[in-house]
């Protein structure tokens, strides 16, 4: 997943001013610290994603990303 299809996929998921807040300031224990904190850290982009959708309890048929295709397809 690339950090733009990430985003995309965020905006889509959780709304374009809420992805903002969520990647900012919601606590990843998984990842210890923030969804942005852990991008800068060099953690993948998939991976920041993944840990968002099982904090926030996206159910799995989305957790491919919203209006991202399917990489299981």
């Amino acid at each position: 997943m690339r950090l733009s299809e990430f985003r995309r996929a965020c905006i889509a998921e959780f709304g374009a001013d809420y992805a903002g807040v969520l990647l900012r300031d919601h606590w990843l224990v998984a990842l210890d610290g923030t969804a942005n904190e852990a991008l800068e850290r060099g953690v993948a982009a998939h991976v920041v994603w993944d840990a968002l959708c099982v904090d926030l309890g996206v159910p799995e048929q989305r957790r491919h990303g919203r209006g991202l295709r399917d990489p299981r397809d």
